[in-house]
């Protein structure tokens, strides 16, 4: 049987990078410290509110005429439902994943609709909710831009759809030359990035400096979240296979880092 010591000093040696935007990264952090493993914070992305959002506002104030809500992320719900003051009875609700689901458990409701396995477009997608839509009209509360699927699938269901916009996803402005220098001196152990945009958010800064250091890079492990965000290291050239965690969690995030560390001694 282990000791407490050695059950809390997993990571110990280890350093971890967490690309997750500020506001969002800290229960992660504590998790991998409580292990002792060392944390190098590089957010990639800001989630910042949209200035005119008055489309979303005048779907926000009809909500009694759509059958189902649909919202993207956890942020979708903390800056879409701020501005919500009243939800119809009627109305399902839909979360992408576990992290939006415990967002609006957070206040006080509950996701209807909910993937079983694969947390992103595609999961929702294979629901039996969301198979048959047919006449129904549904709202995907979302940042500006993105994906199309969902909606183009939806509407090929026959469903009629609307977007409700309500924040941006932008680039911060960071220095990569710290964080080059750390991969020249190969003192990361794996890259935790929790979607796509994140990981070409990173390329994009790390690129700024220099094209020829996105080859240390892209020699990294990455531990992701979705099946999505894996082929898309992939596409973009990243010559290790991404460890996906079992779920979109920050515990099966360390699990998993806690089983490629331990492959690593």
């Amino acid at each position: 049987m282990q000791s407490k010591s050695n059950l809390t000093s997993k990571l110990a040696g280890q350093t971890i990078m967490v690309t997750r935007p500020v506001e969002q990264a800290q229960p992660l952090i504590e998790l991998i410290e409580s292990y002792s493993g060392s944390v190098y914070p590089f957010p990639v992305l800001e989630i910042v509110p949209l200035e005119d959002d008055s489309a979303a506002q005048t779907l926000f104030k009809n909500l009694e005429q759509f059958d189902i809500a649909i919202f993207i992320s956890a942020n979708a719900v903390r800056i879409g439902l701020s501005s919500i003051e009243h939800l119809p009875t009627s109305l399902q609700l839909a979360a992408v994943g576990k992290a939006t689901a415990r967002a609006l458990q957070a206040i006080g409701l509950n996701a209807d609709i909910m993937p079983q396995h694969r947390f992103d477009s595609e999961g929702l997608l294979d629901t039996p909710a969301l198979t048959n839509v047919s006449g129904k009209k549904i709202i995907i509360i979302r940042g500006e831009g993105g994906r199309e699927l969902l909606a183009t699938t939806l509407r090929e269901r026959g469903a009629e759809v609307s977007y409700a916009e309500t924040y941006r996803r932008v680039i911060p402005k960071r220095d990569p030359l710290p964080l080059i220098d750390k991969l020249k001196q190969e003192s990361i152990s794996a890259i935790v990035v929790t979607s796509g945009q994140s990981l070409d958010n990173l390329i994009q800064i790390v690129s700024e400096t220099d094209e020829n250091q996105i080859e240390l890079l892209l020699q990294q492990q990455l531990i992701v979240i979705s099946q999505r965000t894996a082929e898309i290291a992939l596409e973009r050239g990243f010559k290790q296979k991404p460890l996906l965690a079992e779920e979109p969690t920050d515990a099966a995030i360390v699990e998993e880092l806690l089983r490629f560390t331990s492959d690593l001694k």
